[in-house]
């Protein structure tokens, strides 16, 4: 930084073009803040361009790939059969580019257009609580500003004995791969290591996934993920938990991983190795030591319910707030922080509840509590309805799994929800919709549903809590 150079005075300043910086520039210009963004990156920021729309495309081809196989292998349940089934994987990737990430974020770029937000390529540090030093390729500027928003997101954990590069991957890599891995060797069985395997997975590789917790998909409770569990293990691939990684030796050919198991030391080979052990908050690089910001544990900005820091007119959101790392988190709360810096009466932090999903090969959804949070209270209800019994699951061939929903017994208010089967990732709206606004399984069975539809199994779980079961 040049010593004495001028500084461009600002408004509003996002850092970050996020799902959570995005959103929160677009309502600040929309309640009359003038707005700058800072991106050090391409607009959309990990989420549209190499996170959670990318892989949920790449997802959506490893499923129609499967089906296509399966008919080509006489499996498929309707009697379909074709002849000749091959994958481009090369035209596979382009679509996911050209036609899904490419449009997102070129829908981003045009939105702070329309609402007149200036645009700054580079990336950011603070010099201080007002200042801002943005370094670009050609140089770099100063922006003083009267309010921001930190919404810098988070970037995948990079351990000492699996350092990214070659043939050890992390979640980026992973999706940028120009081949399909026979073997794909995963460190890490959360939501992206299992997404990303149950992808490739369906894209015909092998997949070994180890796990230190003793089941994969932390934050689903166990007979969640055991449906994960088994479908993965019954298609040939394997899953060791309880297990800890030691180290990875690689060649240009391969990767050899070696972990422990069930009390053993043991070695595995593949193509590829994703490490995906979670993901750290881009708190640590951006100058906030010049700051009177705090961080708590983990790296994590202290904000309040408003998502101030202990700076008054700084505010941060997103993956480097406490709370899960979840893009609708960030877009929830890049619009209260903006609704905050306006003046806004009710741009406080009042939800109940957070869904969170895994685009697993059999969908998971959870919002609410769980079953592990209210064991032992003799105040709630819990009711299962499987998809083995309704009629849209049934003639779509996708009846495993249920509908779960936990209700308090004095008024049947909903509490949580969690869904693992088809179109969980859609169902588990409804149950949101119901705990933030106070719903009943009364309000919820009364709630006409199409026939046929995934959505009458809500029905159906519904009159179940109620005590008026009908189909089941």
């Amino acid at each position: 930084m040049v010593v004495g150079a001028q500084a461009t005075e600002v408004d509003t300043v996002v850092i970050g073009s996020g799902p959570g910086g995005y959103v929160a520039a677009i309502r600040a210009a929309e309640l009359g803040q003038k707005v700058t963004i800072i991106e050090k990156d391409k607009m959309g920021g990990v989420c549209l361009n190499i996170g959670c729309i990318p892989s949920k495309a790449l997802i959506n081809v490893g499923h129609h790939y499967n089906e296509s196989k399966q008919e080509e292998e006489g499996q498929s349940p309707f009697g379909l059969s074709t002849k000749g089934v091959t994958l481009d994987w090369a035209a596979a990737q382009k679509w996911k580019q050209e036609k899904v990430v490419n449009v997102l974020t070129g829908g981003v770029s045009a939105l702070m257009k329309r609402h007149k937000i200036d645009v700054i390529k580079g990336t950011a540090e603070f010099v201080d609580n007002q200042t801002i030093n943005v370094e670009q390729t050609d140089g770099h500027q100063l922006l003083q500003f009267n309010n921001c928003i930190i919404a810098t997101g988070s970037r995948p954990i990079e351990i000492p004995p699996f350092p990214f590069g070659g043939r050890i991957l992390d979640s980026t890599g992973a999706l940028g791969l120009t081949e399909i891995p026979k073997h794909l060797l995963i460190v890490g069985g959360g939501v992206i290591g299992s997404e990303l395997g149950g992808a490739y997975r369906l894209l015909g590789s092998k997949i070994t996934i180890v796990e230190g917790l003793d089941h994969i998909l932390n934050g689903f409770d166990k007979e969640m993920s055991d449906i994960i569990f088994k479908r993965v293990k019954n298609a040939g691939s394997d899953i060791h938990t309880s297990a800890k990684a030691v180290s990875a030796v690689q060649t240009d050919k391969d990767v050899t991983l070696t972990f422990e198991a069930e009390g053993k030391e043991q070695t595995v080979t593949g193509d590829y190795l994703l490490i995906a052990i979670g993901r750290r908050p881009n708190t640590d690089n951006i100058g906030l030591n010049n700051t009177d910001i705090k961080l708590g544990e983990k790296g994590l900005i202290e904000v309040d319910d408003t998502f101030k820091t202990s700076v008054d007119h700084i505010y941060a959101i997103g993956d480097i707030v406490p709370g899960p790392m979840l893009a609708h988190k960030a877009s929830y709360q890049g619009k209260i922080a903006a609704g905050a810096i306006s003046g806004e009466a009710n741009a406080v932090d009042m939800h109940l509840a957070m869904p969170a999903v895994a685009y697993t090969s059999t969908e998971l959804a959870t919002v609410g509590v769980t079953p592990d949070d209210v064991k032992g209270r003799t105040d709630v209800k819990i009711s299962k309805f499987p998809f083995a019994a309704n009629g849209r699951a049934l003639s779509m061939d996708e009846a495993e799994g249920f509908i779960r929903m936990i209700t308090e017994t004095k008024e049947g208010a909903v509490i949580g929800a969690q869904i693992a089967g088809p179109g969980a990732s859609d169902l588990i709206s409804d149950f949101s919709l119901a705990i933030e606004n106070g719903l009943t399984a009364k309000d919820l069975s009364m709630t006409i549903q199409p026939h046929p539809t995934l959505g009458e199994a809500i029905t159906d779980t519904a009159e179940l809590a109620d005590g008026m079961p009908i189909n089941i």
